[in-house]
Parts: structure tokens; sequence; C-alpha cells
């Protein structure tokens, strides 16, 4: 599970938008990898906004699906020593698969793909012993069975901020690379 910022994506802070421009896609006045969020000088319970997987479509020369994220500052603390920033304190629900089609496209494979769906495929397994399936259709199994869970890992979350600030991971949090 979760998303590998394959897709656009902007941040909307303070009314303005922040991300990172592609060639023939959407052009950014500032790169959201150079931006620093202690600029923004927010306040506790202020709000802004992280859109994902968005595109124009052709045809109707307008926005088609994405996803929209409401970040909010829960608090603003003092720095504790040997505590690496940013943390996350907590969150709601798993993210659906890369590519499932946008909020809409989801909910269509939801439809198709009920949490009985998912069960009878593993009770069949189960019954007959035969635990053999190709890689995609474990992974598919696997990612259906946490979106009916739908636990959300805050030490998951932190364990993936840690590596981004550390970087013990490729920065790739705000930068997309075409290939």
């Amino acid at each position: 599970m979760g998303w590998e910022d394959i897709h656009l994506h902007h941040f909307i802070i303070h009314g303005k938008q922040y991300g990172v421009t592609q060639p023939g896609g959407t052009v950014f006045s500032e790169r959201a990898c150079e931006v620093k969020l202690a600029r923004f000088e927010f306040r506790e319970k202020e709000r802004f906004l992280y859109e994902y997987d968005f595109s124009i479509c052709p045809a109707m020369g307008a926005w088609r699906y994405w996803w929209r994220h409401e970040i909010r500052v829960e608090a603003i603390l003092t720095p504790q020593p040997n505590q690496i920033y940013p943390v996350c304190t907590g969150g709601r629900g798993v993210c659906p698969r890369e590519d499932c089609g946008g909020p809409w496209g989801f909910m269509k494979a939801r439809e198709e793909f009920s949490i009985w769906d998912v069960l009878e495929r593993f009770g069949s397994m189960l019954e007959s012993g035969n635990f053999v399936m190709d890689r995609e259709e474990a992974d598919e199994l696997r990612t259906w069975l946490l979106v009916y869970l739908n636990r959300f890992d805050r030490h998951e979350v932190n364990r993936h901020l840690q590596q981004y600030t550390t970087g013990g991971k490729e920065p790739m949090l705000f930068e997309q690379r075409i290939v």
C-alpha cells in the first residue's frame, strides 16, 4: 500500500499552489521541494490541501478526478531533542492502491470487488490447500483486505517520514521524475 508520487500533485497553501512543474503539464511558480513549511508560520487548527493524481481531460478541457487531502495543524509544540521531525500523530483509514482511477474508480472497484469476494478467494485457497497464486493476484488480495480492514498505521507513516528526513530514502516526497 502507499502512493509513489508518480502522478501530478500539488499543495494549496494560503490560496497558492506549490508543486513540481512537468513538461506539457501544470506550471508552478515555486517548486514544492524548495519551499519550507516554516515559511508559512501556520497557526494551530490552520488547514491546507494536498491534491494528488490530477490531470486535464483533453475532450472536456477540464480537470478530471483527483484525491484531495485536508491537512490540519493540530498543535505547534516545542521541538524535543533527539526527535526527528516531521512526525505523524494520527490519521484515519488507508489509501487505495495507485492507479485505481481516482475516487470514482476506487468506489466502482470496491463495488465489484467486495469483502465477500476477498474472503471467498481466501476460503477457496484454504479448502483446496492450493496456496499457489501469482504475485499480482496476491498483492491485489492483500491490498483489498487492507482497504476493508481500514487500519491506519501511524508507526509505518513515521518510519517513512524518518526515511525521507534522514536520507534513508530517495527524496521523492515532492519530486517527480520523467524517464
